[in-house]
């Protein structure tokens, strides 16, 4: 079965590097990936776009992009965006025998432990941490995380596809220089921006006046 890759974030907004990220996953590990945008982040504050917002931005980045899409079901949630409670969810769609993984940055995997049931989440999915180039994830695991997922990683990228959950995978990510946070400023500041995003992106934000965006003359998107 094809593995299927999720990619959780805010999408605060969704931008090139998110794109960088996605596409890399899916040729790297031949796998679909599906773009996760929260509702309600438990791990960070409140968003500056609505969920709503944040939904057709992602949509409008990956329209027509093969093997990648977007999955709406933490926006429709009341509850915070646990990402237990999502993949129990997800499993009881999809059964127990589909290769599932969590594409998540080094930084968030290595804040893990705060992640509610984290102990239990290996039950549902593989691990696929994007790692920036020089980076050594090994000395900067805490001994708990360490003996958790030190005898799950593989380097094989078969071995995501030929289990269903429970393995570790290294995925060197490709260096880009944008983030969500200098995004929204530059947005802010009234600096160029256009290019951190797709041009469908960079429309909506315009047209619906998200981050403090000015309106840009005619024929500048």
């Amino acid at each position: 079965m094809t593995l299927r890759i999720l990619y959780g974030g805010t999408f605060d907004p969704i931008h090139n590097g998110h794109l960088v990220v996605a596409l890399h996953a899916r040729d790297a590990l031949h796998a679909e990936v599906s773009l996760l945008p929260a509702r309600d982040p438990p791990h960070k504050g409140p968003t500056s776009a609505d969920a709503a917002d944040r939904a057709r931005m992602c949509e409008l980045a990956v329209a027509g992009i093969a093997g990648i899409d977007v999955d709406e079901r933490e926006l429709r949630r009341d509850t915070p965006s646990w990402t237990i409670d999502t993949l129990r969810g997800l499993r009881g769609e999809i059964g127990d025998g589909v290769p599932l993984a969590l594409l998540v940055g080094a930084d968030s995997f290595l804040g893990l432990q705060t992640w509610k049931d984290w102990r239990a989440l290996p039950e549902f999915a593989h691990f696929v941490i994007a790692e920036r180039p020089g980076f050594d994830l090994d000395a900067a695991m805490s001994p708990e995380l360490a003996a958790a997922f030190g005898p799950r990683f593989t380097a094989s990228p078969r071995a995501l596809h030929s289990a269903s959950a429970g393995l570790a995978f290294r995925l060197r990510q490709p260096v880009t220089p944008e983030s969500a946070t200098e995004l929204r400023r530059r947005i802010a500041a009234g600096v160029p921006w256009q290019d951190w995003v797709p041009p469908e992106v960079a429309g909506y934000i315009v047209r619906n006046h998200l981050y403090g965006a000015a309106a840009i003359p005619s024929g500048h998107l």
